[in-house]
């Protein structure tokens, strides 16, 4: 293969996954070299890796994954979570983000200015966390693994401790130069101000700490944001502070205006100094600083909390010997035991003994769940009143308390598309007010008030210090932080912002039947004889043998009610489910078919007239009724009942009441189907669907203007969730569904779907208001500011709680009641 490398390529390795011989390694490597700008791709079948040079101006990683994905193969990637320091506005996130984005083997980095994290995704075997780490440093900031020793909690609290003393510091000092200040206003003159507090040599020892110990950290942000070929608030900030310094700063210099000063006479020049501008903005900045970091530390409580039920320590069985272990350690197959009043500290199966256990934290219902051998447990729920030995089955990232802190962790790292608004602001905003500001300062010093060289440049300072971009760039990720962590605790899971942004504006919900608007726990009800002869005994044990194999619920049902008459069922010799139709099974040397009529009629079973009737009479009840054949003729047939949810009838009338149109989907008859959705409040039925249908449904509601949301449970659900605009999986269903849906609802309860359009609307409203301030803020006070109608410290004190106000306005959310 010809080397097209150059001195500009990068270097990048993926670990692939699939490859089983050599003609799969030759295939990548020819399909990856076909890529534009990929000079050379060698891929290794012994290491399963893909060494890649390539051109960063013509093509990025994430086109090698989507490459070796369309050939059949996979690519492994790993995760890092990063705790960022130094951030001061949007302006930070964005360039950390953008720089690593362009690191070699980053495929995606996400900043959070609010939760000040970041979460890159990287090739694994390209890069490692250190990289990130010392690229993060490199831009001018920290960076703490997440997996570090140092607790992020403890992080965070030194921080804010860090902050609240600067700005008490920063307080005192500042205090004698606002007392000075009111000097300069006329209806103050009755309060008394120390004479040596108009000094400017006291003012100037007050003042230079402020600015170059306490204000330190505006000049580095500032220095580090322009190498960097950017801008932030520091920028702004810096500017300010230092015009009103420096020009103090030589005013007092002038001999003839200190001795004017020193010698007792009036001093004139008192107002022209702004040594108090200085120290109070910094001052007001640094309180503002404080109160952000209080309250965006309150945004993150819904994780805490998360974390905080799970169990931190198992009583292990190892050697025959109980050992109190931390939960880290646990292993799968691992034995351990949970006492009455204990939490169980990973997910498992119960292997002996019996109990209650109080699974309100997952399902939302307060009474506890009776469990016993061969029961599943759930990490982090409550055994009430027996002794449990169970056996680990998930452990560390695997279990279920763990999976749902990871999916409200990624929602709330994420950005909703209304995010890019404020983005696209915050890349132009510094440059914009500094023109603005020296336009001020030009247009008051030469036209408005000639060679008034301290009143224009009060104009500028103000116009600086009152445009800060922090408001902007905290009022989309707060309020998803916070919205996201709310639904949480209600068992509503938003994977992520652009989900939560969509769920607004959802106008038709699908609903599947089984195990959604039912319970999805069906019994067997009816059992009538066709007239094979077969008794009914014998019926039963064909057809729970060849119902064995099968998933379904209903099939589940049948062969729960077939055993429960005391009938032993053996397994099928061959089975084969048909999604839609039934199944068909080899029992005993004759061959079984269990299903619809569309299954007999494709089989070329004629059914009676009797059995039509009394299958007509059991759907017309609400009930499932399934047809068996034996050996090619009719058996007779079994009716199934699911009873729906308690919940679904109050669901669909909240639903409606939103303006949402309801429509159920299933594979069960018409007249079953229209008896369920009838009980439910339910207008409108979609029968006779089968799986692949579902998708192809939803695609003909999109295609008539809907924007529709999925909700469902089983794996033949999958698709259709992925194909609507909105998929929520019921917590109570199967991963697969979980895993192609937008949004899981843990409680299984039918209200969570208008809880979770409700919550969605109101983060999406509360985002809009938090924008709206904040833009409207800048808006109209910049042009104030600019007209001279504002005082720098004022300018300064509006900056500070614009950022603090955007913050508590999205912590609003937390106090939402569903």
């Amino acid at each position: 293969m010809e080397n097209r490398a150059t001195d500009g390529d990068k270097q990048t390795t993926l670990h692939i996954t699939g490859m089983s011989c050599a003609a799969c390694a030759s295939r990548i490597e020819k399909g990856l070299n076909r890529i534009d700008g990929v000079a050379q791709a060698n891929v290794n079948l012994a290491l399963e890796q893909a060494s890649i040079s390539y051109d960063p101006k013509q093509v990025e990683i994430p086109e090698f994954r989507d490459k070796i994905a369309s050939l059949g193969f996979g690519t492994v990637s790993e995760e890092a979570n990063l705790n960022v320091t130094g951030m001061t506005c949007a302006a930070c996130a964005t360039r950390i983000e953008k720089g690593l984005n362009r690191m070699p083997g980053v495929t995606g980095a996400t900043v959070n200015l609010a939760m000040e994290t970041a979460h890159v995704e990287y090739a694994a075997g390209s890069i490692a966390v250190g990289d990130l780490v010392s690229k993060i440093e490199q831009l001018g900031y920290g960076a703490i693994p997440q997996s570090a020793e140092d607790n992020i909690a403890d992080v965070r609290s030194k921080d804010i401790h860090r902050k609240k003393w600067k700005w008490i510091v920063s307080a005192v000092l500042s205090f004698p130069l606002l007392w000075a200040m009111v000097a300069h206003f006329s209806f103050t003159s009755w309060i008394y101000v120390p004479e040596l507090f108009l000094n400017p040599w006291f003012q100037l020892v007050l003042t230079t700490p402020i600015q170059f110990v306490i204000g330190w950290q505006f000049y580095v942000g500032a220095y580090k944001a322009l190498r960097n070929g950017s801008s932030n608030m520091d920028v702004l900030v810096a500017l300010g502070t230092s015009a009103a310094y420096f020009y103090s700063l030589y005013l007092t210099l002038r001999p003839s205006d200190v001795m004017e000063g020193m010698s007792g006479m009036p001093v004139m020049t008192m107002p022209e100094l702004y040594y108090e501008t200085s120290a109070v903005l910094i001052t007001l900045i640094l309180v503002g600083k404080w109160f952000e970091a209080v309250a965006k530390g309150r945004s993150s409580e819904a994780i805490k909390s998360l974390m905080s039920l799970q169990a931190t320590t198992a009583r292990v069985v190892r050697d025959e010997q109980e050992l109190d272990i931390p939960i880290e350690q646990v292993r799968v197959k691992d034995i351990f035991i949970v006492r009455p009043g204990e939490k169980i500290p990973v997910d498992g199966v119960v292997v002996d003994g019996r109990s209650a256990v109080d699974e309100s934290m997952l399902s939302g219902e307060s009474l506890p769940v009776e469990k016993e051998a061969g029961s599943a447990v759930t990490g982090a729920t409550l055994n009430k009143n027996g002794v449990l030995r169970i056996q680990a089955e998930r452990v560390g990232g695997d279990t279920a308390l763990a999976r749902i802190i990871k999916v409200v962790e990624d929602a709330q790292n994420s950005k909703a598309p209304i995010q890019r608004i404020a983005d696209q602001i915050s890349g132009i905003f510094v440059p914009i007010v500094v023109a603005i500001a020296v336009l001020a300062f030009i247009v008051w010093f030469f036209l408005v008030t000639p060679t008034d060289f301290a009143g224009s440049l009060e104009k500028m300072i103000a116009v600086l210090v009152i445009a800060c971009p922090c408001a902007l760039g905290l009022a989309t990720p707060t309020s998803i932080m916070a919205g996201s962590g709310r639904a949480a605790e209600y068992g509503i899971l938003f994977k992520g912002g652009e989900h939560l942004e969509m769920t607004r504006s959802v106008n038709a919900v699908v609903l599947d039947k089984t195990g959604t608007v039912t319970n999805g726990k069906p019994e067997l009800t009816d059992v009538m004889l066709g007239a094979s002869g077969l008794a009914e005994k014998d019926l039963l044990r064909l057809l729970g043998a060849a119902e064995k194999s099968s998933e379904h619920p209903l099939a589940e049902a049948i062969v729960k009610g077939i055993a429960d008459r005391g009938i032993e069922l053996v397994g099928p010799t061959d089975f084969e489910n048909i999604p839609g139709y039934g199944v068909k099974a080899h029992v005993e040397g004759k061959q079984v078919l269990a299903g619809t009529r569309r299954l007999m009629s494709r089989e070329g079973i004629a059914i009676d007239d009797s059995a039509e009737q009394h299958m007509n009479e059991l759907e017309s009840a609400g009930k499932t009724a399934m047809l068996v054949a034996v050996d090619g003729a009719y058996a007779g047939l079994v009716a199934v009942a699911d009873t729906i949810k308690e919940t679904s009838r109050e669901a669909v009338t909240r639903l409606r009441a939103m303006n949402i149109e309801v429509i159920m989907i299933t594979g069960d008859n018409e007249r079953t189907a229209r008896a369920v959705a009838a009980e439910a409040g339910i207008e409108r039925v979609l029968a006779e669907v089968l799986p692949e249908g579902k998708a192809e449904e939803v695609k003909r509601l999109q295609e008539q203007g809907m924007i529709v949301a999925m909700v469902g449970d089983g794996i033949n659900d999958a698709p259709a969730l992925a194909t609507a605009n909105i998929g929520m999986a019921m917590g109570t269903g199967t991963d697969v569904a979980m895993e192609a849906a937008d949004i899981t609802l843990m409680r299984g309860n039918l209200n969570s779907i208008p809880d979770a359009i409700e919550m969605s609307r109101r983060t999406m409203t509360n985002i809009r208001q938090n924008l709206f301030w904040a833009l409207g803020y800048n808006v109209i006070g910049i042009p104030i500011a600019a007209l001279g109608f504002l005082a720098p410290w004022l300018a300064g004190a509006a900056m500070a709680f614009s950022s603090v106000s955007v913050v508590l306005n999205a912590l609003r959310l937390q106090r939402v009641k569903l």
